[in-house]
């Protein structure tokens, strides 16, 4: 798959031109999306996402079309999960919800950006050391163990992230608007908002840990790895307001993710073997025997995973919602994995 300079900066221009658009049409005044609203545009920014998968399969063939949604969906589980976390964000900080919108935007811009430098240099450690695939393979295998069977009760307000920044920092006590910064008594505080968006960015560095190599489990190529993270990320604020009440109800997400890293944490690791270039594995030869597990099984594997964890979830908490435990993510409440 070759993409040109000029290709890539007409992708990112693009990308940028839509959050532009998203910031003055819908996130600078003030005001909780309706369900028509998320609604519309969740389905809009989706469909264009699948068209752009049809786009590379016709242009590039349907090998690199089946590599972009798998890692789309990969990528459009993980941020659901992490909307779990952005949910308990701002309920620990009591965020008004006409002002959610815009930490919500912030937040994604800061994971497109830190996503956008964690995708360069994965891109260079594979270019340039092939045994990089065992450490992908190795870090995904332990985080979905960390994933299905750790818990946490955390306060994110009260995280030991935010007991640093509030020593550092002087704090006040009430929302002044959506303004980051106040002045009292001619001395300057800031806001519980700037505290909840210095939250939201240290979640997204930690999502960005498993997302990335994920992803690479997928595809090699890092034209393929941002666009499917950019496209998993557009629409993710107003997947915020559509399924708040249901992201409650999705108990066995977690377990479901958990699957899919291992899975593919163990597709890393066999073509980590089977490119073997380190000495003291098999002589430094690769080791043939290894399968090479291919995209349409993979592509098969992640969709399957995706729907039986969320039909066994709905089907567990029907009728049930108050009971539903209120976070089943892989990550504590002040955003480091479990």
């Amino acid at each position: 798959m070759h993409i040109t300079p000029l290709i890539w900066g007409i992708t990112i221009a693009i990308t940028i031109a839509f959050f532009v658009y998203e910031f003055f049409a819908h996130v600078r005044k003030p005001h909780e999306p309706t369900i028509v609203e998320s609604a519309r545009w969740s389905a809009f920014y989706i469909g264009l996402a699948l068209l752009f998968g049809v786009g590379i399969g016709m242009v590039s063939g349907w090998n690199y079309g089946g590599e972009y949604f798998a890692g789309y969906l990969t990528e459009k589980a993980l941020s659901i999960d992490n909307l779990f976390v952005f949910l308990i964000v701002m309920t620990g900080f009591a965020v008004p919800k006409i002002y959610q919108q815009k930490v919500l935007m912030i937040g994604i811009i800061i994971a497109l950006i830190l996503r956008g430098l964690f995708i360069a240099v994965g891109a260079a450690l594979i270019e340039n050391f092939s045994w990089v695939f065992y450490l992908f393979g190795a870090l995904l295998l332990f985080l979905a163990y960390r994933q299905a069977f750790s818990h946490s009760d955390s306060n994110p307000a009260d995280g030991k992230f935010m007991q640093f920044v509030r020593r550092h920092l002087p704090v006040s006590d009430t929302y002044d608007r959506d303004r980051l910064t106040v002045k009292k008594d001619g001395k300057r505080f800031v806001t519980p908002m700037l505290l909840v968006i210095i939250t939201i960015g240290f979640v997204d560095l930690i999502f960005a840990v498993d997302s990335i190599p994920a992803i690479y489990g997928l595809t090699e190529q890092a034209y393929i790895v941002f666009t499917a993270n950019a496209f998993a990320l557009m629409g993710l604020r107003q997947l915020y307001f559509l399924i708040g009440g249901l992201l409650e109800r999705l108990v066995y997400l977690a377990q479901g993710l958990a699957v899919i890293l291992a899975f593919i944490g163990v597709k890393l690791v066999f073509h980590a073997m089977h490119v073997n270039e380190l000495p003291f594995i098999n002589g430094g030869d690769p080791i043939l025997w290894a399968p090479e597990i291919p995209i349409w099984f993979s592509l098969l594997f992640i969709a399957l995973t995706i729907a039986v964890a969320t039909v066994a979830s709905l089907i567990r908490t029907r009728g049930r919602r108050d009971a539903v435990a209120p976070v089943p993510s892989s990550r504590t409440q002040d955003g480091a994995p479990r």
